[in-house]
C-alpha cells in the first residue's frame, strides 16, 4: 500500500537550510566573488549621440514636397544600410584602430564589422515640436575620445550618402524617363507599321464579300449532305452483298460437306468393319502368343507380320476414300461459282463508286473549309484591325504619360542638384561622454550573488531530497507506519564520538572554504575566457 509523502512544515525547511549553511553560502560566495573579478575588470564602455533632422524644402511645397514618415524611414534605412556596410566602416575601424582587442586576437574583419554594426543604434524620432522629421545615430566605444569622433563621422556619413543618394537617384530617374520614352516611341512607330502591313494583308477579307460566300457556303453544304446520302446508301448496298456473299460461299461450304457423304466413310462399311475385326483377334493371338514364346518365335512374327497386313489395307481403305473426295473436291473448284462471282463483282463496283464519292466529298469539305476561314475572316479583319487601333491609343496615352512624369523628373532632379529640396542636417554635434553607460557593475555582481544562491540551494536539495524520502523524524515514523510512538530514544554517542563528529566537521568547514577560495580564481577565468560577460560589457 503506497503512504503520500509528508509535507514539511516551514520550520523544518528553515532547519535544513540551517543545516546546510555551509553548503548553500560557499557555493555562492564563489560564484558571487569569481562574477565580481570578471565585471570588476570589464573595461568601461561610453556612448555618444548625435541629433541629425530631414531639413525641409526651400522652395515652393507645391514643386518640392515633403516626404511622408514612410518614405523617410525607408529612405533613412536605405541610407542606413550604405552607412553601415563593410566598405564604410571598415576604413573607420582601421583609422581609430577600434576593437583592438578582438582584432589582436584573431577575429576576422567580417565580425568585426557586424560587432560595429551591433553597437550603431539609429532611431526615428517622432511627436517633435516642430514637426520636423529627425533621427538619432547612438555609438558605443571604450575610449570617449574614439567614441565621440567615430559618432561625428557616422553622422557626417549620413549626410554625405543622402546627397549622393538623392543625386544619384535623379539621375537614374532622369535615365530611368529617357529609356521609358525612347521605348514607347518604338512601340508606337512598331504599332502604326503593324497597322499599315495588317491592312494591306487583309485587303480581300472586305465586309462586302460576306454575301457571296455566304451563298457559296450554303451550296457546298448542300452538296456535302448529298454525298454522304449516298456514301451511306453504298455502304448498305455493300454490306447487303457482303451477307449474300456469306450465304453463297456457306452454300458452297455445306455441299463439298454433302459430296463427302456421298462419297461415305470407309469405316461405315462391312469390309471395315470385318478387317476391324480381323484387327482386334490378331493383337488379342499376338498377345497370347507372347505369354508363351519371345519376340522373335515363327508364330509371333507370323502373326505380326499378318497384322500389318490388316492395317496396310484399312489405310489403304481410308486413303481411296480421301483421294475420291479431293478428286471431286477439285473438279468442282475448277468449274467457276457464278452466284458467288457475281457478288464479289458487285462489292467490286461498289466499293469503287464508293471511294469517288468520298473523294469528292473530301474535296468539298475541303473547300467548305477554305470558305469557312474567308467568312470568318471578314469580321476578324475588322476586329483585328480595332484591336491594333486600340493598342495604339493606349500606347499613345502611356507615351504622353512618360513625357509629363519625364518634366517633372527633370524639375525633381535640379532642386536636389541645386540643394533646394529635402536634405539632412546634424543640429545635435556628438557628444564626449564623461561617464560609461556599461557595464552595470552593481547589477550583475547581485545577478551573480542570486547565481550562486541558487547553484548552493541545488548542491542543498541534492543533500536533503533522499532523506526527505526517508524517516528521519518522530513524524515521519508516525506518518508513513500509521503507528503511534510510544517511545524515543535520543542519539546516544561515546565520548570519542562526541570529541570526532565536531572535529570532522570543522576539517570539513576548512575543506570547504579552501575549495572555495581555490575555486574563485578557476571559475573567473573560465567565465573570462568563456566571454559572457564581454557581451553584458557592450
Amino acid at each position: 500500500m503506497s503512504v503520500e509523502f509528508r509535507q514539511r512544515t516551514p520550520g523544518e525547511y528553515a532547519q535544513i537550510l540551517w543545516r546546510r549553511k555551509w553548503l548553500i553560502v560557499l557555493p555562492a560566495i564563489a560564484v558571487a566573488a569569481a562574477i565580481a573579478i570578471v565585471v570588476w575588470r570589464l573595461p568601461n564602455v561610453y556612448e555618444s549621440t548625435t541629433l541629425l533632422i530631414v531639413r525641409p524644402p526651400t522652395i515652393d511645397p507645391n514643386v518640392a514636397s515633403s516626404i511622408s514618415d514612410g518614405d523617410l524611414s525607408m529612405r533613412i534605412n536605405n541610407i542606413n544600410r550604405i552607412a553601415q556596410s563593410r566598405s564604410s566602416l571598415e576604413p573607420l575601424i582601421l583609422k581609430y584602430d577600434l576593437y583592438r582587442r578582438e582584432r589582436a586576437a584573431g577575429m576576422p574583419m567580417e565580425l568585426v564589422v557586424e560587432r560595429m554594426q551591433k553597437d550603431i543604434q539609429v532611431e526615428i524620432e517622432h511627436g517633435r515640436n516642430d514637426n520636423i522629421p529627425a533621427f538619432r545615430i547612438t555609438y558605443r566605444e571604450r575610449d570617449p575620445k574614439k567614441t565621440q569622433m567615430v559618432t561625428a563621422e557616422l553622422a557626417s556619413t549620413y549626410v554625405n550618402a543622402q546627397a549622393r543618394d538623392m543625386t544619384a537617384v535623379g539621375n537614374t530617374t532622369r535615365e530611368f524617363f529617357e529609356q521609358q520614352i525612347a521605348d514607347a516611341k518604338a512601340q508606337l512607330d512598331e504599332i502604326d507599321n503593324r497597322r499599315l502591313q495588317y491592312m494591306s494583308q487583309n485587303i480581300n477579307n472586305l465586309p462586302t464579300q460576306g454575301p457571296a460566300l455566304v451563298a457559296q457556303y450554303t451550296g457546298l453544304r448542300e452538296q456535302q449532305k448529298a454525298l454522304m446520302a449516298e456514301i451511306g446508301r453504298l455502304n448498305d448496298r455493300r454490306s447487303a452483298l457482303s451477307a449474300q456473299l456469306g450465304t453463297l460461299k456457306q452454300v458452297a461450304q455445306q455441299s463439298d460437306e454433302e459430296i463427302a457423304r456421298q462419297v461415305g466413310d470407309p469405316k461405315s462399311t462391312p469390309a471395315w468393319g470385318a478387317l476391324a475385326a480381323r484387327k482386334a483377334g490378331l493383337e488379342a493371338e499376338i498377345q497370347n502368343l507372347l505369354t508363351q514364346y519371345k519376340e522373335a518365335h515363327p508364330d509371333v512374327v507370323a502373326k505380326k507380320a499378318e497384322l500389318e497386313a490388316v492395317k496396310r489395307e484399312m489405310k489403304e481403305m481410308e486413303d481411296s476414300a480421301a483421294a475420291k473426295i479431293e478428286k471431286i473436291k477439285e473438279e468442282r473448284a475448277n468449274k467457276p461459282n457464278l452466284p458467288v462471282k457475281d457478288a464479289e463483282i458487285n462489292i467490286q463496283l461498289v466499293e469503287s463508286e464508293t471511294a469517288r464519292l468520298q473523294k469528292q466529298l473530301d474535296t468539298t469539305n475541303g473547300q467548305i473549309a477554305e470558305i469557312e476561314g474567308r467568312i470568318n475572316a471578314v469580321p476578324g479583319a475588322e476586329v483585328g484591325l480595332q484591336a491594333i487601333n486600340r493598342e495604339y491609343e493606349t500606347k499613345k496615352v502611356a507615351y504622353d504619360d512618360l513625357l509629363k512624369r519625364q518634366a517633372q523628373a527633370n524639375i525633381g532632379s535640379a532642386i536636389q542638384v541645386n540643394q533646394q529640396g529635402e536634405s539632412i542636417q546634424v543640429i545635435d554635434p556628438a557628444n564626449l561622454p564623461q561617464t560609461h553607460v556599461a557595464p552595470k557593475r552593481m547589477l550583475l555582481i547581485l545577478a551573480g550573488l542570486g547565481l550562486g544562491l541558487g547553484v548552493g540551494l541545488c548542491f542543498a536539495a541534492a543533500c536533503e531530497v533522499p532523506r526527505l524520502l526517508t524517516i528521519q523524524t518522530i513524524d515521519d515514523a508516525a506518518h508513513y507506519t500509521n503507528l503511534p510512538v510510544l517511545v524515543s530514544v535520543p542519539e546516544l554517542k561515546t565520548p570519542q564520538e562526541a570529541t570526532r563528529i565536531p572535529r570532522r566537521r570543522l576539517m570539513l568547514l576548512a575543506a570547504g572554504i579552501v575549495v572555495t577560495i581555490i575555486s574563485i580564481p578557476a571559475l573567473a577565468l573560465v567565465l573570462k575566457m568563456s566571454g559572457i560577460f564581454e557581451r553584458f560589457a557592450s
